[in-house]
């Protein structure tokens, strides 16, 4: 015999999902993620932002992917560091 199904409790929506924008499609930058103290998740949205825009500005050439996201939160974390020592 079949098991009953128990219905999900509703918490799925307190979870954010972050995903790659499409290629060509407009970069969104949210002034929220940019905060003086951010989140790992709002700082590792902000590493995905940065990496794909040096992944456009070099003409979408895959290959480097991991030298982009390595840039990237390079920049994204002296970014944070400076905004918080000001």
């Amino acid at each position: 015999m079949a098991k009953t199904k128990t219905p999900r409790s509703s918490n799925s929506s307190n979870k954010q999902v972050i995903t790659m924008p499409e290629a060509g499609s407009p970069t969104l930058v949210k002034k929220s993620s940019l905060s003086s103290n951010p989140t790992p998740i709002d700082m590792e949205a902000q590493i995905r932002m940065r990496a794909y825009e040096l992944y456009q500005e070099r003409g979408c050439s895959p290959g480097l992917e991991n030298d982009d996201w390595f840039r990237a939160e390079q920049e994204v974390r002296a970014r944070n560091n400076h905004q918080q020592s000001a």
